[in-house]
């Protein structure tokens, strides 16, 4: 991929520009089998395109409300305009001119971060694989908001596939992307996103992989592998001895902590199975979960749950009873840490696989170190962020 904002030096966040997508992925796959030595074995790297594959843009707004750049911050804190960054679809790129152009027509103020004045601090583009949009003004107060409502139908109009609209409020002076406070402007407040098999219904503050085709590989990756761990099934869950009556199988139960909008859940439930599965999906953002309710009504899945609250705690909670056979995680970057860790090398008989993705290969490390109950079987790498040196990384474990 060629960048001209790269080759001029104005932006480096691509620090592996320049460097063939082949050789990227390679030499990230060389990385990830040195750190994981565990990992006895791995399949070929996930890839997609290398360029346009970002379906979210957060743009800095800075300059004056005449003159608005949309982009990121040099060192001093000045504004970088980066409207026809190459990592974006069309769909995302189209629409930053009218953006730009409204951000002058509703007087905001970019907010000056050396200065710690003015009102717009980002404004955040969610693209769909079919263009529509969700756009979200970033504000530091309510000061800008009635000049907005009053403009956003000429904004509806200059951009017909925006869906959703929203401000969000972020009043600290502080190096973040959203604060808690979310104002929809549109009647919609939900973006339909196809990725893999699923329909993903994304909400404002709710995660969304960055990269859809990846994220599709991702998630029928790990929806084929519990369907491998269902048909493989050693006859412990629900089978009695062969002497005895053989009761109706019981269906498989799976965990995805960590949940987000809802996509491995939300596949791994829609996949055939003969016997149904009970599916529980566990995250922290509400607006995630309200969008995987959302997305498991549509596509009637009866046996999937989305609950609010903390993986680690809800884990801890449960009556061994309760307990699955498949835990599928997806942590932050920081990792699982010690008490899931914890959980996961304790947790009852019947909790007998865990798949675990992970955005963060050295947090992963860390994490299998503190598993030994727990055994690798397998990895993949997804090339999800191309031009960096991130990528997602999926391991089977199974109990020892």
């Amino acid at each position: 991929m060629q960048c001209d904002y790269f080759d001029a030096g104005v932006c480096r966040s691509c620090t592996l520009m320049g460097v063939p997508h082949e050789v990227q992925v390679a030499d990230a796959h060389a990385r990830v089998e040195t750190l994981l030595p565990s990992v006895p074995a791995w399949l070929p790297p996930a890839t997609g395109p290398e360029a346009h594959f970002r379906n979210r843009a957060k743009m800095v707004v800075a300059g004056i409300t005449d003159a608005p750049t949309l982009g990121i911050l040099d060192e001093a804190g000045r504004g970088v305009d980066l409207v026809t960054c190459g990592l974006y679809p069309p769909s995302i790129t189209d629409a930053l001119e009218p953006l730009r152009a409204f951000v002058t027509r509703a007087a905001l103020v970019p907010y000056d971060v050396p200065a710690r004045r003015g009102e717009l601090k980002h404004v955040h583009v969610t693209a769909s694989p079919s263009g529509e949009l969700m756009v979200r003004f970033v504000l530091r107060s309510t000061e800008s908001l009635p000049r907005i409502r009053k403009h956003l139908p000429w904004l509806l109009e200059q951009l017909p596939a925006a869906l959703v609209v929203s401000a969000n409020l972020l009043p600290q002076h502080a190096a973040l992307l959203e604060g808690d406070v979310e104002i929809p402007l549109t009647p919609a407040e939900r973006l339909p996103i196809r990725q893999g098999a699923v329909t993903l219904l994304a909400r404002p503050q709710g995660f969304l992989q960055t990269n859809t085709v990846v994220a599709g590989q991702l998630y029928a990756q790990v929806a084929a592998w519990v369907s491998e761990i269902e048909d493989d099934d050693d006859g412990e869950r629900g089978h009695a001895p062969a002497a005895a009556p053989t009761p109706a199988p019981t269906r498989l139960r799976v965990w995805d902590l960590y949940c987000g909008a809802g996509g491995f859940a939300l596949h791994v439930a829609a996949y055939d199975s003969t016997t149904g599965r009970e599916v529980v999906g566990v995250e922290t953002s509400e607006q995630a979960v309200a969008a995987a309710r959302d997305a498991a009504s549509t596509a009637r899945l009866s046996g999937t749950t989305f609950v609010h609250a903390d993986a680690t705690t809800w884990a801890q909670l449960q009556p061994d009873d309760a307990a699955p056979d498949v835990v599928v995680v997806n942590p932050p970057r920081r990792g699982l840490g010690a008490p899931l860790c914890g959980w996961l090398d304790a947790a009852p008989p019947r909790v007998r696989h865990l798949l675990y993705s992970s955005c963060n290969p050295a947090s992963l490390a860390k994490d299998l170190e503190a598993l030994p109950g727990w055994e690798p079987v397998r990895g993949r790498l997804f090339a999800m962020f191309p031009q960096t040196t991130h990528v997602e990384v999926l391991v089977q474990l199974r109990r020892r």
